[in-house]
C-alpha cells in the first residue's frame, strides 16, 4: 500500500500590512468572539534570541533552527493541540539526542489558540515577526489554518503538516505548505464507499461543525454522495468549542439515517453518539480529526462499534519501521505519555521537517527546505511512503477505516461487512 502517509524597511510599510492583516481576520473570523491574548508554552525561545539569528534567515542559529507552533492547548479541543506538540516534541528530542541536524539542535516554540481562529492569526503574527521562526509546523484545525496560512504564504514562511485534510491548504500555488496527511474529501469518499459497496446503505446523515472544517467535511460527504446518485437525508450543524448537540441531533434523529457521519471534535461527537442512541441505531462513523483517543475515551464503553477513519497507521502497529520508532521516541520523551493517532502525526510530522534540514546541510535557508520537500518525488518515512511533485503538495493519499472493538481499542476494517 502506498501511504501517501526583514526587516520592515520603514514606519509606512508596517502599516499598510498592519492594515491589511486586520482586514483578512476580520474576513476570517467575523463570527469570532474576542478572547484575552495567548501566552507562549514553556518551550518558547529566551527573550531576546531573535536577534541571535541570522537576519537573513529567521530561525536558523548557529548551534539550533527554532519551529514555531500554534495550537489548541487549552479548551475543549486541548487533547487534539498538546497530542501533536507531544508528537513533534517527541521527533525533535529523538534526533537532538542524535547530534541534532548537521550540528544543529531542534527547538519548538508553541502558543495557545484554544482553537479559535483570531487567536491563531495573532498567534503566527508573533512567532513570525517577534519569534522569527524559521517555520510553522503542525496547526490544529481547519478555521485556524485558514486564518494563520495567509499569513505564512505572505512572507514565505514554510507551513508543514497542519493537522487538518481542508482542501484550501491543498491549491497548487501555496508555494510554502507542505500537507502530510489525506484529505477531507478522501475520507468522506471511503467512508460513502464502504457504506455502500460493502452494506448497501443509502440513508446518510452528516452532522458537522459550523465552521470552515465542518463545511468542508460536508461538502466531502455530498460530493461522495453524489457520485452515487445519492444525497444526505439529513444534515445539521453545532457550534465549535461547544457540545450543544441536542439540535442537531433532533434533526438528525427525524431522518432516521442508516449511518450518520460526524465532522467535529471528541467531546461533541461522542455527546452527540449518546443522545442519538437512545432514539435509533445507525452506524456512526467520525474523521480523524475528531481525536480518536480522546474520543474513545469519552465514549468509554458506548464506543463501541463507532468507526473512525485514519490517516496514519495504527499506533499500535510496531511492525511498521516508523510506528515502532515512533512509540521509542515517545517513551524516551514521556514515559507515561499514552500512544494514538495524533501524536504519530505529530511525530511524523516532525520527521518529515527533519528530513528537509538534512537534504539542506549546514546551508539551510526557507527555499532550500521548501524545495529539498516538495521537489523531492519520494520520501520514505522508515516504511511510510510520501510522494510529493509539481503542483501536488499532499504526501500521503491513504485512508484507513477503524473501528472501536470491545476492549476500547481501535481495530483495522477492511468490510464494514460483519465488523459490527
Amino acid at each position: 500500500m502506498r501511504y501517501t502517509i526583514a526587516t520592515a524597511r520603514s514606519a509606512k510599510a508596517i502599516a499598510v500590512f498592519a492594515i491589511a492583516a486586520m482586514i483578512m481576520v476580520l474576513v476570517v473570523a467575523c463570527q469570532e468572539t474576542p478572547l484575552p491574548p495567548t501566552q507562549s508554552e514553556s518551550e518558547a525561545a529566551p527573550q531576546g534570541m531573535a536577534a541571535m539569528a541570522n537576519e537573513g534567515n529567521p530561525g536558523v542559529f548557529d548551534d539550533r533552527v527554532l519551529f514555531g507552533q500554534s495550537a489548541a492547548f487549552s479548551g475543549p479541543a486541548q487533547a487534539l493541540g498538546n497530542e501533536m506538540r507531544l508528537g513533534i516534541q517527541a521527533a525533535f528530542q529523538e534526533q537532538n539526542q542524535a547530534g541534532g541536524v548537521h550540528g544543529r539542535m531542534l527547538e519548538l516554540s508553541t502558543l495557545d489558540d484554544q482553537y479559535e481562529p483570531h487567536l491563531a492569526y495573532s498567534n503566527t503574527l508573533n512567532l513570525i515577526n517577534q519569534e522569527r521562526v524559521f517555520a510553522l509546523i503542525g496547526e490544529v484545525g481547519t478555521p485556524t489554518s485558514r486564518s494563520a496560512s495567509p499569513l505564512a504564504n505572505a512572507q514565505g514562511v514554510p507551513f508543514i503538516a497542519p493537522f487538518t485534510g481542508a482542501g484550501f491548504l491543498r491549491q497548487a500555488e501555496l508555494e510554502n505548505v507542505v500537507n502530510l496527511r489525506a484529505s477531507y474529501h478522501q475520507e468522506a469518499e471511503e467512508m460513502v464507499a464502504r457504506l455502500t459497496e460493502d452494506l448497501g446503505i443509502t440513508r446518510v446523515a452528516v452532522m458537522y461543525q459550523n465552521d470552515s472544517y465542518g463545511q468542508s467535511g460536508l461538502d466531502g460527504v455530498t460530493d461522495a454522495l453524489g457520485k452515487r446518485n445519492l444525497e444526505p437525508v439529513a444534515s445539521w450543524y453545532y457550534q465549535r468549542n461547544s457540545d450543544a448537540v441536542k439540535a442537531a441531533v433532533f434533526n438528525i434523529v427525524e431522518a432516521n439515517p442508516e449511518a450518520v457521519i460526524m465532522i467535529g471534535a471528541y467531546a461533541p461527537v461522542a455527546k452527540a453518539i449518546t443522545v442519538a442512541r437512545e432514539d435509533i441505531d445507525p452506524i456512526f462513523m467520525a474523521v480523524s480529526f475528531v481525536g480518536s483517543n480522546a474520543l474513545a475515551q469519552e465514549l468509554g464503553p458506548d464506543g463501541s462499534g463507532v468507526y473512525v477513519t485514519q490517516v496514519v497507521p495504527l499506533p499500535d502497529d510496531s511492525g511498521v519501521p516508523v510506528v515502532a520508532a515512533y512509540r521509542a521516541a515517545l517513551q524516551a520523551f514521556d514515559a507515561n505519555a499514552v500512544p494514538g493517532f495524533v501524536s504519530l502525526e505529530g511525530y511524523l510530522a516532525g520527521r518529515l521537517a527533519i528530513v528537509g534540514l538534512e537534504q539542506c546541510g549546514r546551508d539551510v535557508s526557507r527555499d532550500c527546505f521548501l524545495n529539498a520537500l516538495r521537489n523531492s518525488g519520494t520520501i520514505d518515512l522508515e516504511g511510510m511512503t510520501l510522494q510529493y511533485g509539481p503542483g501536488d503538495n499532499q504526501g500521503s493519499d491513504a485512508v484507513f477505516v477503524t473501528v472501536i472493538g470491545d476492549d476500547g481499542n481501535y481495530h483495522l476494517v477492511n468490510n464494514l461487512r460483519g465488523a459490527r
